[in-house]
């Protein structure tokens, strides 16, 4: 009886809970049908923000759910949309609502639901006009939108302001852009439509760019001048991005580049900002550049006088950069509007601790490239660097989160650099993050999903562009998400067959077969190579020539046999596909790309995965030796290469597969030399590289020899605990060795912390700079 009594009481208590989770759940799911929904707005925005705000609504909403709502000058109707300025008193005789007085703060902005029996109202209020743009861009982020409805949950009514006052995107239509310089003037606007929509209040661009592009559609000049305009009538700032890539010590040379900028105001339609980056591009030292800033802005004020110049510090030495820091402090310059930071700039920090409050400080934030670059891809595996290189579709919500949120504190905010929409998710967790840094990765994807899509959280998309992050983190061998991402991927394919014709799902699904192509071709062709390894490890039993014709003919098997033709075939139909929805270039040869590391992934996604380019290579070497021991040797070093003697280490210093012992930085991660074209010979691990890794080993023998090897190129300033240490063999070339002998008190602990220092090469193109390829621990007899 007194079970039976404990059992009553507990499916008592789980049917009240089970009860109020019900009414819990439908509370939150309720949500307002607006799709008979009219619009009411105040004469007080101005014009032309007022009509673009209005055409906004009309368009996306239509687009979304065929509906279209109309503008009306009464309060009558099931829905009304009211937008209004937060200084009106009233709007038609109705009294804004007491929540929609704003704090003063530019931009900042209310959306509030007031419903009677047989009304709704949802106001959109904004301190300015911009503010009730970005609340009609929230109204559309978070509404959902299904067949003919038109759905707000009304838990998103929100009051907000943004955090930082600066936040867009570089825009260039120029021919290095592996997409933009094939828009339109329509998908200009539509995507700079929808990044405002996504919090972005600034477009720049790059005027004085004039290398022709094949697929332009429209003069530079045209096009410059229509984003401005664009930007005029969305009451967003227009910046410009002008390197000076002349002699500024040259007079003649420095009057015709001021009048060059002098035109170009005079013939803008609307300017905001003018950004001189100090160098990459450029060489001038700022007693120079100064001059020539000083010299623009007088220009920039007689056209557009709310207008402001800045530049960056990038390229500068530490000399020039105290010159200019001196020049602030004693002249105080009131024609400067701020510093830009960007990279080869000095650290953000440093930068607004020397720059005076009076300027403003703006990050260049590089948020569309993995690897030679600003912020490279952390923990990215070889195979992806060598096919997809420097940019690929690369969706990283997690990873450019946590970057804005580390750097934002010490600027007023962000342009990014972007060179194609390949960028797309990563413009918008910025342009969210730089809102409120409060918002997060997940649930910025989830709002893009939504508006972009039109599929609810309930389908999990979000998740899958999540696990195209993940399939990024760590070795490609251990990764099992890359399967379950792509296979998640498949079933979205065939659910939503509609949206194949949007471009930013093709960039998503490409990656999703792409990624899993890449996987398995390097699980096949590194089986190929272990086998040649193998039968090179024979050479002293069947003689050099027969092991190196078995071992060729092992290792090149993956040029005779495709392991995932399929998945080779719907990558080049994804291909195809975005070369016509977005104008997404991924190759030189079928679509005129500017160069191959410009998004060229289908001209890489074969490229070798094993060394038989380069063993092919060495074979032709070795067999012109005149001695067989000669060749026996060589073939021992190439088949023991990673695989060194019992008690010994090897990291391949920028293969993540291959480099345990290898701490991994921001500041120092996967890098790829990008000879030939992309299309080196050279070995794997020689094309890959850090500057100056730092790697630690452990449970060595307390007793025992040992020798650190390098390969690479240049100096390799090694430390050992912290200290110093000389060389036996320093050859500074590729694929020859350093030698370094370590002494015993080293590792009595069983440890070693190696670092190295790093060479002063400020006087070296990057390209040029010293190189960590491999590094072996050997432990000597």
């Amino acid at each position: 009886m007194y079970r039976y009594k404990i059992r009553n009481k507990w499916n008592i208590a789980l049917r009240i809970c089970l009860f109020l989770l019900c009414i819990s759940s439908s509370l939150h799911a309720r949500e307002i049908d607006l799709s008979g929904s009219r619009l009411l707005v105040s004469n007080s925005i101005q014009s032309p923000v007022k009509e673009t705000i209005i055409r906004v609504l009309q368009e996306e909403i239509d687009k979304r759910a065929g509906i279209y709502p109309d503008i009306t000058d009464t309060w009558e109707g099931t829905s009304i949309i009211a937008l209004a300025l937060s200084s009106d008193d009233s709007l038609n005789g109705r009294a804004l609502p007491e929540k929609a007085k704003l704090s003063l703060k530019a931009e900042s902005f209310s959306v509030i639901v007031e419903e009677a029996p047989s009304q709704t109202i949802i106001w959109l209020v904004g301190v300015d006009a911009r503010g009730v743009l970005f609340a009609a861009g929230h109204l559309l982020r978070t509404s959902l939108f299904a067949g003919k409805q038109f759905l707000f949950d009304p838990s998103n009514a929100i009051k907000s302001e943004p955090e930082y006052p600066i936040r867009g995107h570089q825009l260039g239509y120029r021919d290095t852009a592996n997409s933009y310089d094939a828009w339109s003037k329509e998908q200009y606007e539509q995507y700079i439509r929808e990044l405002a929509i996504f919090g972005t209040n600034c477009i720049e661009t790059i005027p004085f760019d004039n290398t022709p592009s094949p697929h332009m559609k429209v003069s530079k000049e045209e096009m410059n001048r229509h984003i401005s305009t664009v930007c005029k009538n969305y009451g967003l700032d227009y910046w410009v991005w002008t390197p000076v890539n002349v002699d500024l010590s040259d007079e003649s040379l420095f009057q015709a580049e001021v009048k060059k900028h002098s035109d170009y105001y005079r013939r803008c339609p609307y300017l905001s900002h003018v950004f001189v980056p100090g160098g990459d591009p450029g060489d001038n030292h700022p007693r120079y550049v100064i001059p020539f800033l000083k010299a623009i802005a007088g220009e920039l004020k007689k056209q557009h006088p709310q207008a402001g110049v800045w530049i960056s510090l990038q390229g500068f030495s530490d000399e020039q950069i105290d010159y200019f820091y001196h020049y602030l402090e004693t002249e105080s310059p009131d024609w400067l509007r701020g510093v830009v930071s960007g990279p080869g700039s000095p650290p953000l920090s440093d930068t607004r601790y020397r720059l005076p409050q009076k300027y403003m400080h703006r990050h260049y934030a590089d948020i569309t490239h993995t690897v030679r670059c600003l912020y490279p891809t952390l923990r990215w595996d070889q195979a992806f660097a060598l096919t997809l290189g420097r940019e690929p579709v690369n969706p990283q919500p997690f990873y450019y989160a946590v970057l804005h949120d580390r750097y934002a504190p010490f600027t007023d905010g962000f342009l990014a650099y972007s060179d194609g929409a390949h960028d797309d998710l990563n413009k918008c967790i910025w342009s969210r993050k730089g809102w409120s840094k409060k918002e997060d990765a997940v649930g910025i994807t989830e709002q893009y999903v939504r508006f972009f899509f039109g599929i609810n959280s309930g389908d999990r998309v979000a998740d899958a562009i999540l696990g195209l992050e993940r399939n990024w983190d760590g070795p490609i061998e251990a990764n099992g998400g890359i399967e379950m991402t792509f296979s998640r991927w498949q079933q979205l394919e065939q659910a939503y067959p509609r949206s194949q014709e949007d471009w930013r799902w093709q960039m998503l699904l490409l990656r999703a077969y792409y990624d899993t192509y890449v996987k398995r071709r390097k699980l096949y062709e590194q089986a190929l190579e272990r086998g040649a390894n193998d039968l090179l490890a024979q050479a002293p039993e069947i003689g050099s020539e027969e092991a190196m014709k078995l071992a060729l003919k092992k290792i090149t098997e993956a040029d005779r046999i495709n392991i995932a033709p399929q998945l080779r075939t719907k990558i080049e139909d994804y291909c195809e596909a975005l070369y016509h929805s977005v104008g997404l270039q991924t190759s030189v040869g079928k679509y005129r790309a500017s160069g191959p590391e410009r998004g060229c992934v289908l001209d890489f996604v074969d490229y070798p995965l094993n060394n038989r380019w380069w063993l092919a290579d060495q074979f032709e070497k070795i067999t012109r030796m005149k001695t067989e021991a000669e060749k026996l040797a060589a073939l021992a070093v190439i088949g023991t290469w990673e695989n060194p003697p019992k008690g010994s280490y090897y990291d391949n210093i920028s293969n993540i597969s291959q480099s345990p012992r290898v701490t991994t930085t921001v500041y120092d991660a996967t890098d790829v030399a990008w000879w030939d074209g992309g299309k080196s010979r050279k070995r794997l691990s020689t094309q890959l590289f850090q500057n100056f890794p730092r790697i630690v080993y452990e449970d060595l023998d307390p007793k025992g020899r040992y020798l650190i090897r390098i390969a690479g190129y240049g100096d390799a300033l090694l430390r050992i605990d912290g200290e110093r240490i000389s060389p036996t063999l320093y050859s500074k070339e590729l694929e020859e060795f350093k030698e370094f002998p370590i002494d015993r008190r080293f590792f009595q602990d069983g440890k070693l912390e190696v670092s190295f220092d790093e060479p002063e090469e400020s006087h070296l193109n990057w390209r040029q700079h010293s190189k960590i390829c491999d590094i072996w621990l050997i432990k000597r007899n």
